[in-house]
């Protein structure tokens, strides 16, 4: 989009302040990953620079597994305008059993919505020295404990899967604008 996603609006709030005040009303601890060379944040949160730079979202996953305080952590995307507590409540519910839960939806994974355990960590180091970064290739070459939420899952708590919308275009950004105007997202 040429800008930095993080500081664009949708209805009264920034991307950041959205995903922020939901992840709040959730979590104690709330960590906001940025590249070396970005802009500080005067954010509510713990900011912490990617451990491993120029490693994409593999690099910001290893960076809040390593700087969490917690067994496991719940990563977005900082553009998400819609994310939902209840849905983020169905992968918190299976942390005691999964390593990674992530959401399976019309076959296509959504890493950058899901939960990860500290026992993930080991493969991470690995994938980030092969330069292997594709988040979602450690579902297929793990011996984690991996949870899947679905459709049916989902349909009662967002039927139109509106948590799993992001924005990489301006089209998309003016989508969530009008989206945001003619239905307030649940959660």
């Amino acid at each position: 989009m040429g800008e930095d996603k993080r500081h664009l609006l949708v209805g009264d709030q920034t991307l950041l302040e959205r995903g922020l005040a939901v992840l709040h009303s959730i979590f104690q601890e709330v960590l906001v990953v940025i590249a070396k060379d970005s802009d500080p944040l005067g954010v509510d949160a713990k900011v912490v620079r990617d451990l491993v730079p120029d490693c994409g979202s593999l690099g910001g996953l290893y960076t809040g597994l390593m700087e969490a305080t917690t067994s496991s952590i719940f990563v977005v995307a900082c553009d998400m305008p819609f994310l939902n507590q209840t849905v983020i409540a169905q992968f918190t519910s299976r942390r005691p059993n999964a390593d990674i839960v992530m959401a399976k939806l019309a076959g296509c994974l959504h890493p950058m919505h899901a939960l990860y355990g500290k026992r993930c960590v080991p493969l991470v180091e690995q994938m980030i020295q092969a330069r292997r970064l594709k988040v979602q290739e450690m579902v297929s070459q793990s011996s984690l404990r991996v949870q899947y939420v679905t459709e049916e899952d989902l349909f009662t708590l967002d039927p139109s899967y509106r948590s799993f919308y992001n924005v990489n275009t301006v089209a998309e950004l003016e989508e969530a604008r009008l989206l945001l105007t003619r239905v307030p997202p649940a959660g």
